[in-house]
């Protein structure tokens, strides 16, 4: 018997993408707080400093500071947090918030007037201990914005929830993509950066878990959700993130190349992007089709045992009845039926009795042909409908007669499988309809029940 599962509706959060994402945001922000942790160990003991690597300079202490501050505030405003964890939470990402525009402001020239109420010393003062760079600090600031706005409730803090935290992600990949492209050397020379790469990696993993919790609810849940569209979404989003970035890179490398000219690289970059995009469009063409074709036919299907539905099943026969008198060739309907379901279910259990519905299933594809239209019309009710004589039809149940025998001669249990069935065959030069044809075989299989119930030929049940 098939295994059942729950169902699970397109709009809602698919299990497996959300046990991984969990998995994910615990170890960015243990990342995170392992980076900080190391580079404070850096700050204060000189033997990690002598071993500091140049290009892995460390971190500044406001961005260890304001990297403690955010992994500690997504740790608090976790989902399953209680409403006390919240608001330390929220207080937490507003001092980051807070510290950032502070030094923002500090930065500032001594001629804005902004700075008027601020004396020099203490404009000097933070200009000398706030080496974090002005990117890295708006960075911070937008992310500390982004969290504040996490665990809201109302539609507009819901809606600003997403607008910042989809602006959080352009500034970071901004940011980062600037550094990994400078320290690449593929536009030349890598300069100094103004911030370190440890910082802009925490603000990276911080930024990504934030833009996590978005996607259980709001505009970016389309990412978590349990539809063909978030499957969609999930598989095509790293591609596209990382195109332009390809096209970039190749384009630098190209120019630099002294043989290739320009408009030659241009045209090869453009022609490249046409390949991918049609690429794109193949693969989501053929999904589409793909998953037009299977909601159609699970739309057509019984769920239990795989044959057509009686939807389905109508449909399918009187086509294939439309051929069969447009050949002039004879059409039949088979109608069968599980004797004694009902007490099956009531003794044995419905596990019991679906089972012999599936066993039933399966011996009807074992003994009928390919072209044959085979369906469950009812609880315990099947049909078939085919290009069948009448003495092919009579010898198709034999057959099946023959089959259901061979099954029970196996050793199945409590299970005792007996059917009863009925035919009906359209007259040459006549216009039976399906219906009449069904109605016809429907009361032959019900004289046949009603002869083994009177000859007390009905299998016993426990």
């Amino acid at each position: 018997m098939p295994e059942l599962r729950p169902t699970v509706f397109a709009g809602e959060a698919d299990p497996g993408a959300l046990e991984k994402l969990v998995a994910a945001e615990r170890i960015a922000l243990g990342a995170v707080i392992a980076i900080a942790i190391l580079n404070l160990a850096v700050s204060f003991l000189p033997m990690t400093q002598q071993a500091t690597v140049a290009s892995l300079r460390p971190m500044s202490g406001e961005a260890v500071l304001f990297a403690l501050m955010s992994a500690l505030s997504l740790l608090l405003l976790d989902p399953d947090r209680p409403q006390r964890s919240v608001w330390a939470g929220w207080a937490l990402a507003a001092t980051v918030l807070l510290l950032c525009g502070i030094i923002g402001v500090a930065r500032l020239p001594h001629h804005t007037p902004a700075m008027a109420p601020i004396s020099s010393d203490l404009q000097a003062f933070w200009l000398a201990n706030a080496p974090i760079s002005p990117q890295a600090a708006s960075g911070f600031a937008l992310l500390g914005i982004s969290m504040m706005f996490l665990r809201a409730r109302s539609r507009k803090a819901l809606f600003l929830a997403d607008v910042f935290a989809g602006g959080l992600v352009l500034v970071v990949l901004v940011l980062v993509s600037e550094q990994v492209l400078d320290m690449s050397g593929i536009f030349g020379r890598a300069t100094d950066p103004a911030h370190s790469f440890q910082t802009m990696l925490c603000l990276l993993l911080l930024t990504t878990v934030t833009f996590g919790r978005r996607t259980r609810e709001g505009f970016f849940s389309i990412f978590l959700g349990s539809g063909a569209g978030s499957r969609l979404a999930r598989t095509l989003s790293p591609i596209l993130l990382l195109i332009p970035y390809f096209r970039e890179w190749t384009n630098a490398r190209l120019i630099d190349v002294k043989t290739v000219s320009a408009p030659y690289t241009t045209a090869i970059l453009a022609t490249l992007a046409v390949l991918l995009a049609s690429l794109l469009l193949i693969y989501l063409a053929l999904r589409i089709n793909s998953m037009e074709k299977e909601i159609h036919s699970l739309s057509l299907r019984d769920e239990l045992t795989g044959l057509y539905n009686l939807r389905g099943f109508r449909l399918l026969a009187q086509q294939a009845l439309r051929v069969a008198k447009r050949s002039g060739r004879l059409f039949s309907v088979l109608f069968i039926d599980v004797d004694n379901l009902k007490k099956i279910n009531d003794r044995l259990g419905h596990s019991t009795g679906s089972q012999c519905l599936i066993s039933t299933a399966e011996i009807m594809r074992a003994v009928f042909r390919e072209s044959d239209i085979l369906g469950r019309v009812g609880g315990d009710e099947f049909a078939v409908a085919g290009e069948f004589t009448e003495s092919g039809a009579d010898q198709a149940l034999r057959r099946l007669e023959g089959a259901i025998e061979k099954w029970n001669a196996e050793p199945k249990g409590q299970i005792v499988l007996s059917l009863s069935f009925g035919a009906a065959t359209s007259t040459a030069g006549t216009h039976e309809t399906l219906d009449a044809l069904l109605a016809l075989a429907d009361q032959e299989m019900y004289e046949q029940k009603r002869k083994k119930k009177n000859a007390g030929q009905e299998p016993a049940l426990p």
